[in-house]
């Protein structure tokens, strides 16, 4: 891989560019040379799971704005298109809602040697809808029943899934929906829903905990993802998806340890969450 680029006051103006423009680029270029041996990496694992005919679920979860969709693009950046797919389903047509719920999730499955990445995914049952009105509480209680059933279910039945919670805060939240606002390239990622986000932080917060109370499992826990830092957050997604699966031809001089500043188990999460409301009267994250 190459080596990381050192920005230069000097450089900048022989070229006569934006110091500051040039510095952002500069930062880019590094970023993605820092998660390119883990990209090769990922290939070895989407190898792995076409030889030998496994199916991998991997779940992107978390606020709007959290990073999710970005981490996604460079998982699967360099990956074989025919053995993965990304899946972020709109709003249910009206057959789907009058359908099961899970099933238009379970149409999405992977096929043995695949693997599929949920940029969000059945759990907008249990913090999105109940949060912004669009299921009843009768509908909520249904799924936090029944979900972790269905889940041991797929892991029993040899898929493998993994569960990624992106924690942003909220000022970042809000920076980076400012950010979107000003930047007629990525003005359209604002949505409607987006703008409520801010004012309904606490009500996402409360769900956020009760999912992870009533669906982190032994069989399929959480893991919280810290991702104010993207990069960083990026990084450690690709370590967990890595660790997940038992590949060969791992390399060995690579650190795969997860960052325990950003990587979270969501047992932790939870006694850091009831830490919080302990000391504040309330969550604050």
């Amino acid at each position: 891989m190459g080596a990381l680029i050192e920005p230069t006051i000097e450089a900048a103006v022989d070229q006569q560019i934006d110091w500051d423009r040039y510095r952002r680029l500069v930062r880019r270029e590094n970023n993605e040379l820092e998660v390119q041996p883990y990209q090769v990496e990922l290939l070895k694992l989407q190898r792995h799971l076409e030889d030998n005919n496994l199916r991998m679920i991997v779940l992107f979860e978390g606020r709007d704005a959290a990073g999710k969709g970005g981490t996604i693009r460079r998982i699967t950046r360099y990956m074989n298109e025919k053995r993965y797919r990304a899946v972020a389903l709109g709003k249910p047509s009206v057959e789907e809602q009058s359908q099961w719920y899970m099933q238009r999730y379970v149409s999405q499955f992977p096929a043995d040697g695949e693997i599929v990445l949920f940029d969000r995914s059945w759990y907008n049952r249990a913090m999105v809808e109940p949060v912004l009105g669009f299921c009843t509480e009768d509908q909520y209680e249904s799924f936090m029943r029944n979900v972790v059933g269905f889940e041991e279910d797929l892991v029993r039945g040899g898929f493998i899934v993994l569960k990624l919670y992106f924690s942003v805060t909220k000022k970042e939240q809000l920076r980076r929906f400012e950010s979107r606002r000003n930047d007629p390239l990525r003005s359209w990622k604002l949505s409607e829903v987006d703008l409520q986000a801010q004012e309904l932080w606490d009500d996402f917060t409360a769900r956020k905990y009760e999912m992870l109370q009533r669906t982190h499992t032994l069989l399929c826990p959480w893991t919280i993802i810290r991702s104010n830092d993207k990069q960083k957050a990026r990084l450690n997604a690709m370590k967990m998806i890595l660790n997940a699966v038992d590949y060969g031809g791992r390399d060995t001089e690579l650190d795969f340890t997860a960052d325990p500043k950003v990587v979270v188990p969501g047992e932790l999460e939870l006694k850091l969450m009831d830490a919080d409301r302990r000391r504040r009267g309330k969550f604050t994250n």
